[in-house]
């Protein structure tokens, strides 16, 4: 047996990663692979698993800690062979937990942790006014911005002009007069995501073009790839072909490829193609990144995006595998529907839904025949991208889905 250190993964350029919950306590036998504690960045929260089986003998982090690539997260006695454990649970921890600071103004008491008083502290909110949703009624980073939604938004336009919107909150009737109900707490990505979501649509002027591709043809040739692979190779599912097709779109579309300036009259044209692919998890909606889709081959999209869907439904994206989108892709196809709206992913300007395909009659000249479907949606922000750009866009995006062969080529 050895004590060895496991430390937080390289994260790269990630400036602020903020530990959110710990799943161990000095004591505890945890199985290699098992979650050890909770990471957050501003794009992704996602588990650090253990690389050991062994005995946990000492945590050397806590809740609300800013860690950095390289820092050690725990020492853990190494075995030869463990027997099957369980991992500790949150609850078990609580000990190791970051203990928040109790204050009192005017009489009412109220508890933060450091980190999250000078959050508040950086956006003007005061504590005494905000509602705990932690532990004991602690007061969360979320709660921070939830009081900020609640207060009134500046929306600032290239020409320099700025608008301001009430966003006051109307308080909820008392629903048990009517009936029986359940409160349920929000998961952690739907806290982290919602504000980000919430300031996108109320400061990009949202415009949604819809239209629909002809997959016929697309669909017969993805089969007939699918009947010729090899035991152990990745299928290609549609979403590898539209990914291309999108990267080849927008190379000839740069607007929808960019970044609108805050305050500034420009916008910053990218010359990387980074898909954003936006994936339904157990916890939520995450949306990991295809690098430089524009350079990768089909068979390398489809190993990459089942590596990032596999990841991301475990709970185990790195955070690099969610930065540098450009643009974003996000399916309901799956599911169902004829269309939706998406929210454009800021500081993208445009983002892709993908509805169900469907069967459709269509007049051939001479008869009608039966021809495969695909409806799709592109919102996009009107301040850099005008209808007919938007329009232009989905006609092209539509050709390259529709003749998949030369799009290949």
């Amino acid at each position: 047996m050895a004590i060895e250190k496991i430390t937080i993964p390289d994260f790269g350029d990630v400036q602020k990663i903020t530990v959110v919950e710990l799943f161990v306590a000095p004591g505890d036998k945890v199985e290699e692979e098992a979650s050890l504690i909770s990471l957050e960045s501003e794009k992704a929260v996602m588990d650090i698993p253990s690389p050991f089986s062994g005995v946990i003998k000492e945590v050397l982090v806590k809740e609300d800690d800013v860690v950095g690539s390289g820092d050690v997260i725990a020492l853990i006695e190494t075995e030869e062979a463990v027997a099957e454990t369980a991992v500790g649970r949150p609850e078990e921890s609580a000990a190791v937990g970051a203990v928040p600071v109790s204050e009192q103004v005017s009489g009412q008491v109220f508890h933060a942790t450091p980190s999250v008083r000078v959050f508040a502290r950086e956006q003007q909110v005061d504590l005494s006014k905000v509602t705990g949703t932690g532990p004991n009624g602690r007061i969360l980073k979320e709660d921070i911005l939830a009081a900020l939604q609640q207060t009134a938004v500046a929306v600032s336009f290239p020409a320099g002009t700025v608008m301001a919107t009430a966003a006051q909150e109307v308080p909820l009737e008392d629903f048990t007069r009517y009936g029986e109900i359940e409160e349920v707490l929000l998961g952690r990505i739907q806290k982290i995501s919602g504000p980000h979501l919430h300031r996108s649509w109320v400061t990009i002027p949202h415009v949604t073009h819809f239209d629909e591709a002809d997959i016929t043809e697309f669909e017969r040739f993805r089969k007939e790839l699918n009947g010729g692979l090899q035991e152990g190779e990745p299928s290609f599912s549609p979403l590898v072909f539209i990914t291309t097709a999108v990267a080849a779109t927008l190379k000839a579309f740069p607007l929808l490829n960019c970044s609108l300036v805050p305050g500034e009259e420009k916008v910053i044209l990218k010359k990387y193609y980074h898909i954003g692919i936006a994936v339904d998890t157990p916890q939520g909606l995450v949306v990991p990144v295809i690098k430089d889709a524009d350079k990768k081959g089909c068979k390398e999209i489809a190993l990459e995006l089942k590596r990032l869907s596999t990841s991301a439904r475990a709970g185990r994206l790195a955070i690099p595998d969610t930065q540098g989108a450009t643009f974003t892709i996000s399916s309901l196809g799956g599911i169902g529907g004829t269309g939706f709206t998406p929210i454009v992913n800021s500081p993208q300007v445009a983002i892709l839904g993908l509805s169900r395909s469907y069967m459709k009659p269509v007049w051939d000249g001479e008869q009608f025949v039966p021809r495969l479907a695909l409806p799709f949606s592109v919102s996009y922000d009107h301040r850099i991208i005008d209808g007919a750009e938007a329009a232009r866009f989905c006609k092209a995006l539509r050709m390259n889905i529709e003749e998949l062969k030369r799009t290949l080529l």
